[in-house]
């Protein structure tokens, strides 16, 4: 009777084996079409590139100065926002026409305290159940509609306490707003990029940023994306409050204003100063809540963002409009939708998915089913084209039944590493890019620095890969980002 049972188990096993392996074919139909819509929404990463290398958007001197309010979100911030507050009272600008705020949201320490000595106008915010940067900034945008009304100012100004302003940077971005554009991001550069490849890794994602981003969608007319801090925009972005509290206020924020119809415009000539983490363990936890935080802002936009690409609800009819004008905007609107809808889809998650559940987990059942010849070097990457010009075409011949389906699972895994890898070294080209384009703006690195933060940068994207997955089932809480950089604006001039 045992024996019985096993045979039938077996036998129930084998059936299920070969059914698996019979619908492979079958199912790469939808294999092939998810494939084809992520090439869809990566087809226009390399003409950006590429007009990211020659052209930005260059803003004529502002005939007007506007006044602005300067907002500054902060929490246990006593090391640094003195430095922050006193940069921008070094500013070009007229002061009598900048008002700083700071809001000190739950904190600990003297920040408040320090702000109000320096001339900040600052709110303290005590709310251990709204915890985020973006409850902070509603608790502020509340407070300044209650003493000020928020129209009381024409623009807003957001950074982070540890960032400094060079001296003519509101100038600067005070020629954009005065050119008509209603959202303005700036030029990041890192003030303490020699201290350590992790910080290194930030400092190039943030260059890599403006060379395929933001350049090219400012000289387009198209929407860039806002990334935490550096930004500029009209009260009529937040005339009805601040509503952007998740983890990342700055995606959240984005993807809104694009759904409403708004450009994103960026200025290369306003330069900020920012401070990375140096903390491996720091580096990684501020990781996992952007991952989060991404994931959740396509969940809140990501349909909104995938409707306008075909149903464009903004683009209205305006006074001497013409035809071909109405239809270039509307082709303008559906196309920033298409393209921040791109940048908001979880990419990772979807191909991690596609090589889970086609390659590793049905393929085998071929293997089983019929046997087959497997490649051991075959992948698109440079590495594999390199191996097999002295190596061949190596392959193994197996058999049908399930050693070989065994087989076939390490092979494949084996292959997404060997691809993997030769992905890994074709990045590093990217920071070698960086650091040739970008020489004349960034702070001065050795020669073998240079080559340890070119070697271990693609490490970036290889943490943002993993922690994306984590994210998708881990409970992530907003934590504040230590930061003691005792750097002033003053060191930076002066180097």
């Amino acid at each position: 009777m045992n024996i019985t049972n096993v045979l039938l188990s077996v036998g129930i096993i084998d059936d299920i084996g070969h059914f698996l392996g019979n619908i492979y074919t079958p199912s790469l139909f939808l294999f092939t079409a998810i494939g084809m819509f992520m090439k869809i929404l990566s087809i226009h990463n390399v003409p950006y590139m590429i007009i990211g290398l020659f052209c930005t958007r260059k803003f004529k001197p502002a005939k007007n100065n506007h006044k602005y309010a300067v907002l500054i979100p902060a929490r246990n911030e006593e090391p640094v926002i003195g430095n922050l507050i006193n940069s921008i009272k070094k500013q070009d600008y007229p002061q009598e026409l900048l008002t700083i705020f700071v809001v000190a949201d739950n904190c600990t320490d003297n920040t408040a305290k320090i702000a109000q000595e320096l001339g900040a106008i600052c709110y303290e915010h005590n709310n251990p159940d709204e915890r985020t940067k973006g409850f902070g900034l509603k608790y502020l945008f509340e407070q300044i509609e209650k003493d000020y009304g928020i129209q009381s100012f024409e623009g807003y100004f957001i950074f982070d306490s540890d960032n400094l302003l060079k001296r003519d940077y509101i100038s600067r971005m005070n020629d954009s707003f005065d050119a008509g554009e209603k959202i303005i991001t700036s030029y990041r550069s890192t003030k303490n990029l020699t201290e350590g490849w992790i910080a290194s890794l930030y400092a190039i994602h943030w260059l890599r940023s403006i060379r395929q981003r933001h350049r090219t969608r400012s000289f387009l007319h198209l929407a860039t994306n806002i990334q935490g801090t550096g930004f500029l925009f009209a009260n009529e972005i937040v005339k009805d409050g601040w509503k952007y509290t998740s983890l990342t206020e700055d995606r959240s924020l984005t993807a809104d204003c694009v759904v409403n119809g708004y450009e994103i415009s960026y200025n290369n000539d306003a330069i900020f100063y920012d401070e990375q983490p140096t903390s491996l363990k720091v580096a990684l936890r501020q990781r996992l809540r952007w991952a989060k935080g991404h994931l959740q802002a396509f969940g809140e936009s990501g349909w909104g963002l995938f409707k306008n690409i075909f149903i464009d609800k903004n683009t209205k009819w305006e006074k001497d409009d013409t035809w071909y004008r109405f239809l270039w905007r509307t082709i303008r609107h559906r196309f920033m939708s298409f393209d921040t809808f791109a940048q908001l889809l979880p990419k990772q998650i979807v191909t991690a998915f596609k090589w889970l559940f086609w390659n590793l987990f049905l393929f085998p059942f071929t293997i089983y089913n019929a046997g087959g010849q497997m490649y051991i070097f075959r992948n698109g990457t440079w590495l594999s084209k390199l191996v097999r010009q002295f190596t061949g075409n190596v392959t193994i011949n197996l058999e049908p039944g399930w050693k070989s389906y065994a087989i076939c699972v390490l092979l494949v895994i084996w292959m997404r590493i060997f691809y993997r890898i030769g992905m890994y070294l074709a990045n590093i080209w990217m920071a070698i890019y960086i650091f040739i384009i970008e020489r004349k703006r960034i702070q001065k690195v050795s020669f073998w620095k240079k080559v340890l933060y070119c070697l271990t940068w693609p490490l970036y994207d290889v943490i943002e890969r993993y922690v994306k997955y984590i994210a998708l089932f881990k409970k992530v809480e907003w934590k504040p980002i230590p930061h003691e950089s005792k750097i002033t604006i003053d060191d930076i001039q002066e180097n």
